[in-house]
């Protein structure tokens, strides 16, 4: 058995017309909830279509659960389940109809077995009625149908692609909870995509950040926090230029402050040296939340890609 679920190498995909990954190199170890965030376009569900087989990639390779991508059998693709953003089910299927329909499946398949208790389980918090049609069902309740089903077939690995796009508080914080649930009680690997940080503080053991598709980072969330720091800095005339100075992420001008955004500058006595320096009167640092960090985090590396255009 691999150390890794995920384990890409090189990895690029062209997608009309355009480089969707760009020598991707990545391994995600078992076990735990591992947040992917980027922005549009950074890759995230490219790399998900090449892990469950959907396309072939361009060059480079890609092996999920210790298995080529491009060879996954129907006992492979039963070891991993998927749910997406926009929860696509037969509409004109019962509740009980395409539970069956997906036991049967993945019984034949050879796939993990299939656990009821848990699909009741995760069901119960939705109001999800078996004699239901899909059609019938409001987003966040065929949000929860997708994942009942998904974690019912015991995944090894469990792939969501901006599941809670959409869904109202109640909803969301129900497919949170249960898909904590499975990953403690079931051991399943969680690979999590969302542009929500407050989920991602909230659930996560390791931060993905895919930018036009390269890894830029990876490491636990409060660890990634660590090392960006918000430095409110006055200046007593018009602030210098300060987007060049070493680890520096993001400036803003607020209210008459400068507000710098840095990142590992650790040595917070030499930064603020620097900007002594340069003439600033008064500076202050403190710690941001994961949203800030990563929009600053995000935001530079966009600049840089249009000052190189």
């Amino acid at each position: 058995m691999s150390d890794y679920v995920i384990d890409t190498d090189g990895l690029c995909l062209r997608y009309k017309g355009k480089l969707a990954l760009d020598r991707l190199s990545l391994r995600l170890p078992r076990g735990g909830i591992h947040a992917f965030v980027g922005a549009n376009g950074a890759g995230k569900s490219s790399l998900f279509r090449v892990l469950l087989g959907f396309e072939p990639p361009s060059a480079g390779s890609a092996r999920v659960l210790g298995h080529d991508c491009r060879r996954l059998t129907p006992a492979l693709r039963g070891r991993i389940g998927f749910v997406n953003e926009e929860h696509t089910l037969p509409g004109w299927m019962r509740v009980r109809e395409l539970m069956r329909m997906q036991q049967r499946h993945y019984t034949q398949a050879g796939g993990g077995l299939w656990n009821d208790a848990r699909y009741e389980e995760v069901l119960s918090h939705f109001n999800v009625l078996p004699d239901q049609r899909v059609v019938q069902l409001s987003r966040g309740e065929r949000a929860g149908l997708n994942l009942a089903l998904a974690l019912a077939q015991g995944p090894e690995l469990l792939i969501l692609d901006e599941p809670t796009l959409g869904l109202d508080v109640v909803a969301k914080r129900a497919f949170l909870e249960a898909m904590l649930q499975a990953s403690i009680d079931d051991g399943s690997t969680i690979v999590y995509c969302s542009h929500q940080m407050d989920e991602i503080e909230r659930v996560a053991d390791n931060l993905v950040i895919l930018e036009r598709g390269q890894l830029r980072y990876m490491s636990g969330p409060d660890d990634f926090c660590g090392r960006v720091q918000l430095w409110v800095v006055e200046f007593p005339f018009k602030a210098p230029e300060l987007r060049d100075l070493p680890g520096v992420l993001q400036v803003q001008q607020l209210d008459g402050l400068t507000h710098v955004v840095t990142f590992d500058q650790q040595d917070g006595a030499g930064f603020e040296a620097r900007l002594k320096l340069l003439g600033a009167r008064r500076v202050q640092s403190m710690p941001l939340g994961l949203d800030r960090a990563v929009n600053a985090f995000l935001s530079h590396g966009h600049a840089g890609a249009r000052r190189a255009a």
